[in-house]
């Protein structure tokens, strides 16, 4: 089997078994005043459109497509890896014009089903494929700059002088969060003359960083959270889709605790939560997909890989809502500085993760 891999330097995990059949895929109505015929699909990853993270995010922006743009919609819901295979395969079968596979995992089966169907057109979320593939369209988001953000947040917010992350798996669109959450601080440091600890992830020690090694048990993420509280951190970003509840889960249960989101705004989608959410990295995912859904649409489908940046608010930094008397005026403006700096190119985030846009 090839390799396939984030375009940027990716040396994730093996690719997952794509053994088991995958449920039927659901198709959507289309609506009265449908465009040319056009269908646009999706294939989730294995934690549902309901995981209130970048499954739901990106399913977002099809339905925004079915609304607004009239095409017909379907998709195929993968509970499983080993469903992907199939689930991709049943979007070809259905007729799609334009196939958008939500995340790393789905790599390998989007690479193989794009080379078996050269005329099917597709888009893969939070990845690329290697060799880049005609009609494979990458749609990729460069999150380290947006966490940097949040990363001087939380340094200048924590009353413990300890803050922490942890990742579900080392893949690259996880620790691209880490990478700039770290460098956030570590900029707070340097110009206050501060000495704010990092837990969880070190950007020179990767093979060292903290991962629940999965994205659907919401137990292991309280669990790590409630480690890292005892070593000292009151600040405290996961980057583990689902299983970020946990951490918020654990949180609650400590006075002066806080979490940072990631994907989307956290504050939007845990009402209960609301008084601990400081801040959320987001990754437009839901744009980008409607974004590449009309181009598609117009018959200008291309293969270059789409980058969210600041600049082009493919990423972003949510309100501080219920927290915002936390967050020091200075810090506010600080960031605010920052966000200029990032966007008119005199300040480079790095990552190893990061894709040029250049």
């Amino acid at each position: 089997m090839k390799k396939f891999a984030q375009i940027a330097a990716i040396s994730a995990a093996a690719a997952l078994a794509l053994a088991a059949c995958g449920d039927a895929p659901d198709d959507a109505t289309a609506p009265d005043n449908a465009s040319a015929d056009f269908k646009g699909c999706m294939v989730s990853d294995f934690g549902g459109f309901d995981d209130n993270s970048f499954n739901e995010t990106s399913y977002s922006g099809l339905e925004r497509a079915g609304s607004e743009l009239g095409i017909e919609i379907a998709d195929a819901e993968s509970t499983d890896a080993g469903e992907y295979n199939t689930n991709v395969d049943a979007m070809v079968q259905a007729g799609c014009n334009l196939i958008f596979n939500v995340g790393f995992n789905l790599a390998d089966a989007t690479a193989t089903s794009a080379e078996a169907n050269p005329e099917q057109h597709y888009a893969l979320i939070d990845s690329g494929v290697e060799p880049a593939m005609d009609n494979v369209k990458p749609l990729l988001f460069n999150t380290h700059e947006a966490a940097y953000l949040a990363g001087y947040v939380a340094a200048g917010v924590t009353e413990t002088g300890t803050v922490a992350t942890f990742g579900g798996m080392p893949y690259p669109s996880v620790t691209i969060f880490m990478d700039g959450f770290a460098d956030g601080v570590a900029k707070y440091n340097e110009d206050n003359d501060a000495d704010v600890k990092v837990l969880g992830w070190d950007k020179a020690k990767p093979d060292a960083g903290s991962f629940t090694e999965t994205f659907e048990e919401i137990g292991k993420g309280k669990e790590m959270t409630e480690q890292l509280i005892a070593q000292g951190a009151d600040v405290i970003m996961p980057v583990a889709g689902p299983v970020g509840e946990g951490a918020m889960a654990a949180a609650a249960e400590h006075d002066g605790v806080y979490v940072v989101g990631v994907d989307t705004d956290a504050w939007e989608k845990y009402e209960s939560y609301r008084p601990l959410l400081l801040t959320s990295v987001l990754k437009a995912m839901d744009q980008a997909v409607f974004d590449t859904a009309q181009t598609a649409l117009n018959g200008e489908f291309d293969a270059t890989p789409y980058v969210g940046t600041l600049e082009n608010g493919g990423v972003g930094i949510a309100d501080f809502h219920d927290l915002a008397a936390e967050v020091p005026d200075e810090v506010k403006t600080k960031v605010e500085e920052l966000k200029a700096a990032i966007i008119d190119g005199s300040l480079t985030v790095e990552s190893p993760s990061a894709i040029s846009v250049n």
